[in-house]
């Protein structure tokens, strides 16, 4: 069995071992794909896996040997699944493996904003606090987590992690999801108004589908309360970041923590990069080495159990 990874950098730049994909087949590893250079590379594979490079229609009916795609992420939108279902192209995805680091990179976001920790390092390193006349100072109001009422939008895995971690901090954790009504003693379960209107802070969690996109706009900011923080590791498109950047501006909304964007690697002109009160990250919640190496594993077990004819984590 011939396997091709198309862009294997990203989930793995030569810090952790293919290994495990070696013992299923004849392996081939290229760091970045073009589109262009897509067809050449797996003419000969039996087996594709794909991060980010996109498998459209077009290229998924030139596809003459492939018999499986397994997707290097969670989400598998860069896959035409109706197109592969229809060539009798078995698609697989790697649920559940960055739980623990997505819901972590919350609050790294959080508690950079209500502590402003990296820009306090980059003072007292330029000597501010060597030369200070006071034992210490601080640039920005900075704010405690207790007692905060803190809302969860979309209660699946990382939510639920997420509010366990709130709790910890004793933070009031209240929590909207339209599909699930059992949340299980940690959270009260509200409606989505309430969750806009009785948040301090707002973590998103949902999914991207035709009902969650740019759930966050101009109608949903004005429910908010005055100085609610945003915090976005889910999917950019959630945000209309065009009304969001105008929110922040206005202080509506005290501010945000972005690890994701409407469209990555971001333009120059997105209205949210100069704002000094929206943070952002490029992508990475999801990146710590073992969640990354959980993820391999994953995917190293998916083709491994299609070759014993079980389908799992198939997504079409």
């Amino acid at each position: 069995m011939k396997i091709v990874i198309l862009d294997g950098y990203t989930c793995n730049p030569h810090d952790l071992s293919w290994g495990m994909f070696e013992k299923l087949g004849e392996l081939t590893v290229y760091d970045r794909s073009k589109p262009s250079e897509v067809l050449q590379r797996v003419k000969d594979a039996d087996v594709l896996l794909t991060n980010k490079t996109v498998l459209n229609k077009e290229i998924i009916s030139q596809l003459t040997l492939v018999k499986y795609i397994g997707v290097l992420a969670t989400g598998y939108n860069v896959v035409d699944v109706a197109a592969a279902k229809e060539k009798g192209i078995v698609v697989t995805n790697v649920p559940g493996y960055s739980t623990a680091s997505v819901a972590q990179h919350v609050f790294s976001l959080l508690l950079e904003i209500t502590a402003r920790v990296g820009h306090h390092d980059q003072t007292v390193k330029s000597g501010r606090w060597s030369n200070s006349v006071d034992f210490c100072y601080w640039d920005y109001p900075l704010m405690e987590l207790a007692h905060k009422t803190f809302g969860v939008l979309g209660y699946g895995r990382i939510g639920k992690q997420t509010a366990v971690i709130a709790k910890a901090f004793g933070m009031n954790v209240i929590a909207y999801d339209r599909g699930r009504t059992n949340h299980d003693g940690i959270v009260e379960k509200v409606s989505l108004a309430q969750l806009f209107t009785r948040s301090d802070i707002i973590s998103l969690h949902v999914p991207l589908s035709d009902d969650t996109r740019e759930i966050i706009n101009k109608n949903s900011l004005s429910m908010m309360k005055e100085g609610v923080i945003l915090i976005n590791t889910s999917r950019g498109p959630l945000i209309n970041e065009s009304e969001l950047a105008q929110a922040l501006i206005s202080k509506k909304v005290k501010a945000a923590g972005l690890d994701v964007l409407t469209q990555e690697p971001p333009t120059i002109d997105n209205p949210l990069i100069p704002l000094e009160n929206c943070m952002i990250t490029p992508h990475i919640a999801w990146a710590p080495i073992e969640a990354r190496e959980r993820l391999l594993h994953i995917a190293a077990d998916n083709i491994k159990k299609f070759q014993e004819g079980i389908e799992q984590n198939r997504v079409n």
